[in-house]
Formats: structure tokens, sequence, C-alpha cells
């Protein structure tokens, strides 16, 4: 049995041409990460201020994560738009005593290096980001 295709996707796409060869048509496909909310709370912030929540992270367990926190109060952005910020920062500060509280069986060192991580991948993204729509200005 043949999986049926997926979500945005013709059957056209998925079979071959009756010449044997691909179809010249493609189908564009968008892969979007869904986040828990959680990981969707991890705010926007400039490159200099998630390496540093990287560096707390990786030597004290959580520590990172509760700094970032504050900077959902001073106007950085999440993936959860919808939601007020003092949420926000809670579900930040939750995280944080998560990573601190499970530190101990490294469960929660582990986390809060990839939470760390995660932050600077935003960091860099976000500063793309950026760069992308200054260009668009300037032409």
């Amino acid at each position: 049995m043949e999986p049926s295709p997926k979500d945005g996707e013709s059957a056209a796409a998925t079979e071959p041409s009756r010449s044997g060869t691909a179809p010249s048509s493609g189908v564009v496909v968008q892969v979007r990460e869904k986040k828990g909310p959680l990981r969707a709370a991890i705010p926007y912030m400039p490159f200099p201020v998630a390496v540093i929540c990287l560096f707390l992270n990786t030597f004290v367990p959580g520590l990172g994560t509760f700094v970032s926190a504050f900077t959902v109060l001073c106007g950085a952005r999440t993936d959860l738009p919808e939601r007020h910020m003092c949420c926000v920062f809670w579900l930040n500060i939750a995280a944080a005593l998560i990573q601190i509280l499970t530190a101990i069986v490294m469960v929660g060192w582990i986390m809060s290096i990839f939470w760390g991580m995660d932050m600077v991948i935003l960091a860099i993204s976000q500063a793309e980001r950026r760069c992308r729509a200054a260009g668009a200005d300037l032409h």
C-alpha cells in the first residue's frame, strides 16, 4: 500500500510522468517546527546576551534561562505572541526551575545547555532577518 500524499502535495507530483521521468513541475513543501509552550517561550535576544545565557547555563544549570526570563519583561519577542508577557516570563522561570531541579541527575544540565544553544540559534536567526530586512530597504 502506497502512502497517501501529504498536505500541500498533489497526487501528480508523487507519481512519475508517463515518459518515465520525474515531472518537471515540483512541489514546494514547507517544513515548520512545532514547538511546545516552554520551547516557544525562549526569547529572541541580542546575540551577546544569548551567548552570556549559554555560558551561564553551561556552568550553572538554569541560571541563563532565569536571566533570559527577564529579557521578556524588557520587550524580547518570543514565539508566543498571543500570550501576555507575564505568562511568558513565568514559563521561562518554570523552565529554569526544571533545569535546576533535574540537574542533579544530569538531565537538567543537558537541557540547560541545549536551551542556551537554542537561545544563540534564535539570536542568529533574528540577526539574519534584520540584515535581510535592511538589505531589502536599500534596494
